[in-house]
């Protein structure tokens, strides 16, 4: 998926298989590739997968899927994605970080895919780019990587190396690169197989937010909120932001979703600790800093009150019998 097309046909990517990777987003990357070589008559795309000993790896849906070689035996593709999902720091250690290295420094342009990134990140290999995440991990990713800049888009592609979202994201990376490689017809006859929407492009934002296309200055007030969840902005500073008064604000949030931006603001910070707690290995403690709160303690009351659990309770899961 780097920029520079390959000298000859076909053009090889490898694809790194984590532990509990996103199935969804793999086949969405898979798929446009498998299309572009069947109506173009000919082998355009070429892919191997890769799992760390060789072995089959278990999605995050349960399923397993096959792969083709180990990390030891992976063959030099031009291009590599690493595909994680849920907890993707359980799969990485000094062996895995070296190879991906190692790759880089043979020139293979790397990219991640739903959290992928969170491994390239840690193997140090994202310097000065843009990368994209899954919304649900960005609030944790900018937390633990500032240096690197992350941004809520479909994909991005740049000379440096590539990342997507996941889920149908995926979808249109790859018509992008088929669209770069093979011309606009092509692409387009891929998506039609695929019955996908015309298309979004990099700069699209993965999601519909809640307020959108109601009020935008509404709709402006929680994108600020969303980039801000571990360290939140006070109503009046958010007012600010926007360039009207904190009054206005509040008749905004109550006219429009029936409260006031403070409470509609701890909603979203507890919705993303409640998935940290669920997805993660992160400490109580840590989680509670990521979402906003100033301590555990503040945390746990606001918790048990919007959830009905103490986290401690949400992540020990329901008592036996």
């Amino acid at each position: 998926m780097r920029l520079k097309p390959p000298a000859s046909l076909p053009e090889r990517l490898g694809f790194l298989l984590l532990p509990r990777f996103a199935m969804v987003a793999f086949f969405s990357a898979i798929e446009p590739l498998r299309i572009a070589n069947r109506i173009s008559g000919q082998t355009l795309f070429q892919w191997d997968l890769i799992s760390r000993d060789g072995g089959p790896v278990e999605a995050s849906n349960g399923m397993t899927l096959a792969v083709d070689v180990s990390l030891a035996n992976a063959p030099m593709a031009p291009s590599l994605a690493v595909c994680a999902s849920f907890a993707p720091d359980a799969a990485v250690d000094e062996t895995l970080l070296d190879w991906l290295r190692e790759r880089a420094a043979q020139g293979v342009t790397l990219g991640g895919m739903d959290t992928g990134c969170f491994v390239l990140a840690a193997a140090g290999l994202l310097a000065d780019q843009t990368v994209t995440l899954h919304w649900e991990s960005l609030p944790e990713f900018r937390e633990r990587f500032p240096g690197i800049e992350a941004v809520e888009s479909v994909f991005e592609v740049s000379p440096c190396g590539f990342s997507c979202a996941g889920g149908s994201a995926a979808i249109d990376m790859s018509l992008d690169l088929i669209r770069r490689r093979h011309g606009d017809d092509l692409a387009d006859r891929v998506r039609e197989q695929l019955v996908h929407h015309q298309g979004r492009r990099p700069a699209s934002r993965q999601r519909g937010l809640p307020g959108q296309g109601l009020d935008p200055l509404l709709h402006r007030a929680i994108v600020l909120m969303e980039d801000h969840l571990e360290a939140p902005l006070g109503i009046r500073a958010l007012a600010d932001e926007l360039g009207l008064g904190w009054r206005r604000l509040e008749r905004l949030f109550e006219r429009a979703l029936g409260c006031s931006p403070q409470r509609f603001y701890v909603e979203r910070r507890l919705a993303h600790a409640h998935r940290l707690l669920r997805e993660t290995r992160h400490p109580i403690t840590q989680i509670a800093l990521a979402s906003g709160f100033a301590s555990a303690s503040s945390f746990t009351r606001a918790f048990r009150r919007h959830h009905g659990v103490t986290p401690s309770q949400l992540r020990r899961g329901p008592d036996p019998g």
